[in-house]
Parts: structure tokens; C-alpha cells; sequence
């Protein structure tokens, strides 16, 4: 089973090291996993020059000797996208997409820089935040800067109990031409199981959201676990993939050199979970 979406002390918001999570998901049966730390492109975010992706290869490569045989170690990166963000991503992309075998595209400020957390709610309609979300979620995918796109629909996981009421039904027409959008230009879907072991406890995105996809011509799918901890690795993707036939998806990506290879769901699930 792939975890493609694993955090370590190069995430300003995670203390966990590298070989703690690597010896967590060869436990969890976990075969492939990528760390994606976060480049965060905010000036007012705290983990705002934090990343350092000459040091992340180096550590990244030493636990791939570490852990040969056992365990299949992709270097990745989580990129946060904002409209404001534009010119420091490129850039980044430029200098150093090549380096890696598999890039997020997620965003999580709203357009006027704000962080999409509980407070942003206040006094506005689910469509204030979810329409100008969505719309930056097309403009990351039309850069054709990501091979996937992280937490379709994050809003969900921070809303407050006064706006619990999302029904990604109210959104289908809007989604449509995102993935119409990701499947012209080959960007990949992420499932993120972190919502299920958190609020709103279902998968970002859920699984009504997953065949629209799907039904689209959708193919490239990705499952991450999100972790910020060594015991949160590999959880839920078992489970995610259940999900994914259910939704008449057959197979998930596993990429190297930023390319992806699509593997059957029944090769990667075994009797015992």
C-alpha cells in the first residue's frame, strides 16, 4: 500500500523524524511512502522559509539506504498555491520540480491570504468559502506545476459546528470543470485519509466526489495519509481503497521521477488488513 502524503521535521509543524515514520509504515504494511514537507509561500505563515530542500534530499536519500529492501521512499513535496503565491512557486518549480518523484499542489489560504480556519467562517455563506477555494483549486491545476492535488475539498476540515452542513452535492457543477481540467493536463486526484481519524471523519475528498471524478475519465488517484505522527502512517489507507472500488476506481497511482504507473487496487490489498 502507498502513503503519499507523509510530513517530517522538514514541516515546520511536525517534530516527527524521517526514520520514526519509515519504520511506522513498514508496520503498517505501508510498501511506498513519500514525504511531502510543506513549502509554505506566505510571508505570514510561521513555517514561511522553513523548508530546505537541499537538506531534505539529503536526509531523504540517507533513509532510502537506510531502509533498501524494505521500503520504497519517493521524494515529494506538498506546495502550497495562493493567486499571491504565483511567483515564488514557479520559481521553485523551476529550480528544483526535476528533483522529485512526486509534487502536491494544495491550497489553504483563501485569495485575500487568509488561513481557511475556523475564524474565516465567521459571517459568511459555505459559498464564500468554498466557491474562491475551488477557484484557486482550478488555477493550481492549470498551472500544470503538480502531479496531484492535495485535500480537494479541505474547507470541510475546519469549519466550525455552525458550518457543518456541506453537501459537496451544492458543488458538483463546479467541480466538474476542475477535473475536466486535471484530466487535460494529467494532474493527479489525492484522497487524504486524514479526515476520517478527524472532523468532518470522512476521507478529503469523500467518496460522492470520487466517482464524479471517476465517471469524468479520472484515473490518476493517489492515497496520503497526512501524518504529522509516526502512528498516524498508513492509516486509513486500507480502508480508502475499499472505498475506491466501491466508487468503480480499479487501481491507484505509484510514481517515481514525477511519471505515474497505475497498480491495480487487488494487487496492493491482502486478506488480513
Amino acid at each position: 500500500m502507498f502513503d503519499y502524503h507523509v510530513h517530517s521535521t522538514f514541516s515546520v509543524d511536525c517534530n516527527i523524524p524521517m526514520e520514526a515514520s519509515c519504520r511506522a509504515a513498514i508496520a503498517a504494511g505501508i510498501t511506498e511512502i513519500a514525504f511531502t514537507d510543506h513549502l509554505d509561500n506566505i510571508p505570514s505563515d510561521p513555517g514561511y522559509g522553513y523548508y530546505r530542500p537541499d537538506d531534505y534530499f539529503r536526509d531523504l536519500d540517507a533513509m532510502r539506504d537506510r531502509f533498501a529492501g524494505e521500503l520504497t521512499i519517493l521524494r515529494g513535496v506538498e506546495v502550497d498555491y495562493n493567486v499571491g503565491t504565483i511567483e515564488p512557486v514557479s520559481k521553485f518549480m523551476r529550480e528544483y520540480g526535476a528533483e522529485y518523484d512526486f509534487v502536491i499542489g494544495s491550497v489553504h489560504y483563501a485569495p485575500d491570504s487568509s488561513m481557511i480556519f475556523p475564524d474565516y467562517f465567521a459571517g459568511k455563506h459555505l459559498d464564500e468559502i468554498f466557491l474562491p477555494y475551488f477557484d484557486q483549486m482550478q488555477e493550481a491545476v492549470e498551472t500544470g506545476w503538480f502531479d496531484v492535488i492535495g485535500h480537494l475539498d479541505l474547507p470541510k476540515r475546519y469549519a466550525p459546528k455552525t458550518h457543518r452542513d456541506y453537501d459537496p452535492l451544492r458543488y458538483r457543477e463546479r467541480l466538474l470543470p476542475i477535473f475536466d481540467a486535471m484530466i487535460e493536463r494529467g494532474v493527479g486526484f489525492e484522497i487524504n485519509t486524514s479526515g476520517l481519524r478527524q472532523t468532518p471523519r470522512t476521507s478529503m475528498p469523500g467518496p460522492s466526489v470520487v466517482r464524479w471524478y471517476a465517471d469524468r475519465g479520472g484515473k490518476i488517484i493517489t492515497t496520503g495519509t497526512d501524518s504529522h505522527a509516526a502512528q498516524t502512517v498508513g492509516a486509513g489507507v486500507g480502508k480508502t481503497l475499499d472505498m475506491l472500488r466501491l466508487c468503480g476506481i480499479d487501481s491507484v497511482a505509484s510514481f517515481r521521477g514525477r511519471n505515474a504507473t497505475l497498480v491495480p487496487i487487488s494487487a496492493l490489498q491482502t486478506e488480513e488488513r
